[in-house]
């Protein structure tokens, strides 16, 4: 299972070299991964009770980055990024995020602040009356950057409240930063390399201890 909140808390990850690798440390590496998960965008906002996009053309790469240096959505992803793996940190607790991120978590409050202020973004219910009265789901915005960054709101809010929240871990790999869900019990890593690479550091560290 993937959603967009998810998938924008994974573009934080180990580089393998020891470090931390950001997937989006530049316009054109947002651009690439928004393009790559257009898809998850489209669901949260076509999820919408009622929903009608209407005259706005989302999700369109055209519109979102016209121009990716300038259009701001490298920051936007990023900082609301920042807001979701703090909330992540928080649902897997009591067991401690990865030592490589702990530092850099925001506030729990303030992270809760950021992402129901974006995904306010995305409106409310609108009465309208042509023949019969009807509600449909009203954008507060036409701008398809907020309305990005209100799907990645709406999108963690829909998943910490979901019962997939139970299946939410932090991998305990040294230095990996990742989240991962736990669809099977025996599952200890977000990945082989992951499990691999712990397996061989405990073995280092009995023959070394």
């Amino acid at each position: 299972m993937s959603t967009l909140a998810f998938a924008l808390a994974a573009t934080i990850k180990h580089d393998g070299h020891g470090g931390i690798a950001d997937l989006l440390a530049t316009p054109a590496e947002a651009a690439a991964w928004l393009a790559e998960h257009q898809h998850l965008v489209t669901q949260v906002l076509l999820g919408r009770p009622g929903s009608d996009l209407g005259r706005i053309s989302y999700p369109n790469r055209a519109v979102i980055l016209p121009d990716a240096d300038e259009s701001g959505v490298r920051d936007e992803l990023v900082r609301i990024r920042g807001a979701v793996r703090a909330l992540f940190a928080r649902a897997v607790a009591p067991e401690p995020p990865s030592k490589a991120d702990a530092g850099r978590l925001m506030a729990v409050e303030d992270a809760l602040r950021m992402v129901n202020r974006a995904a306010d973004r995305l409106g409310t219910t609108h009465l309208e009356w042509v023949e019969e009265p009807a509600t449909r789901w009203a954008f507060r915005t036409d701008d398809p950057v907020a309305l990005l960054v209100g799907a990645v709101g709406r999108s963690a809010i829909d998943f910490l409240v979901s019962p997939a929240r139970g299946l939410l871990r932090a991998c305990p790999a040294a230095r990996c930063v990742k989240y991962f869900l736990q669809d099977d019990p025996r599952q200890t890593w977000c990945s082989a390399s992951c499990g691999n690479r712990e397996r061989v550091n405990r073995h280092y560290r009995k023959r070394h201890g």
